[in-house]
């Protein structure tokens, strides 16, 4: 990471400032990046996280700067980028790691719950990524790091807006691959398990969630920053496009959407066709409705 200039959002606390921490120690010159507002998007305006970080990063020796824009406007994350590129001349690797929660059961849920969650995740990160590009494609180089979750990729209860939002992110991630690469310009997820401010925000009205709370809790964010990191340095020039969780002392890939079962019918399908013969043939390779405990179940290693 030596020299090499990384902004970092949601950096004031949690993931965020362990991987900002992590890359100045590695020789990273790092835009902190925290709007200051609560876990579930509201206020802003107090950069002073950003600057408690920046200042801890500096009396170690390393060099950062403070940024306090929101990721949800396109303005905010052309400054965001500009504040990189004022300071430091260019834009190496982007974390995407700004994040709210508004978890709510879907019957519940207001259109201003999955508008904010939606803005703030997929389309700050789409707005950063696409600030910084630019930048990465003349230069012919450069790495972005986004956040996805295991509410997307496998499932939970009352966070349809949040999985709606971190799948979307998979999607952006991987377009981002497919048209950059050309450029020397990678794109990965991330899918972390640690404890968190937002993390806090879960209800624990049962003893199964209050169980789950109670192993993140034993899972700091400092274990995620170093994929990330990896990630954003040159040591990863050879990995595009792929998803991968950090839980602990463990890294997991992910697959991918793939075929998995396949039904011809040389005369077409009809309706009732499709009742008696293609459903019954595929039902056995069905996805259940798992949350991410019932597939991750055991204790973080």
């Amino acid at each position: 990471m030596k020299d090499r200039v990384i902004v970092v959002t949601g950096a004031g606390r949690g993931i965020g400032r362990e991987i900002a921490l992590l890359a100045a120690k590695c020789g990273g010159k790092v835009v902190v990046n925290d709007l200051g507002g609560s876990p579930d998007g509201e206020g802003a305006g107090d950069k002073s996280a950003a600057e408690a970080v920046v200042d801890e990063i500096r009396r170690d020796g390393g060099i950062a700067v403070a940024n306090g824009d929101t990721v949800a406007e396109p303005a905010g994350a052309n400054r965001i980028i500009q504040t990189a590129i004022d300071n430091f001349g260019h834009i190496d690797s982007v974390v995407n790691n700004a994040g709210i929660l508004r978890d709510r059961i879907f019957h519940r849920m207001s259109v201003v719950d999955f508008e904010m969650v939606i803005k703030v995740h997929l389309l700050g990160s789409f707005y950063v990524a696409r600030a910084a590009a630019p930048y990465m494609k003349d230069q012919n180089s450069g790495s972005f790091i986004h956040f996805t979750s295991t509410s997307g990729l496998i499932g939970n209860l009352g966070q349809s807006n949040y999985a709606a939002a971190k799948m979307g992110i998979v999607g952006l991630s991987k377009g981002i691959a497919m048209d950059m690469q050309r450029f020397n310009v990678r794109s990965n997820c991330i899918a972390p398990f640690a404890w968190s401010r937002l993390i806090g925000t879960i209800p624990t009205d049962s003893e199964e969630t209050a169980r789950r709370v109670e192993r993140l809790k034993a899972m700091g964010p400092d274990k995620v920053a170093p994929l990330a990191v990896y990630l954003a340095s040159d040591l990863s020039k050879h990995v595009s496009g792929q998803i991968f969780a950090s839980r602990m002392n463990e890294i997991y890939l992910f697959n991918q959407t793939r075929p998995i079962r396949g039904m011809h019918r040389g005369e077409g399908w009809t309706p009732e066709t499709i009742a008696e013969h293609g459903m019954p043939a595929m039902v056995s390779n069905f996805s259940p409705l798992h949350r991410t405990s019932d597939v991750i179940g055991w204790d973080p290693v």
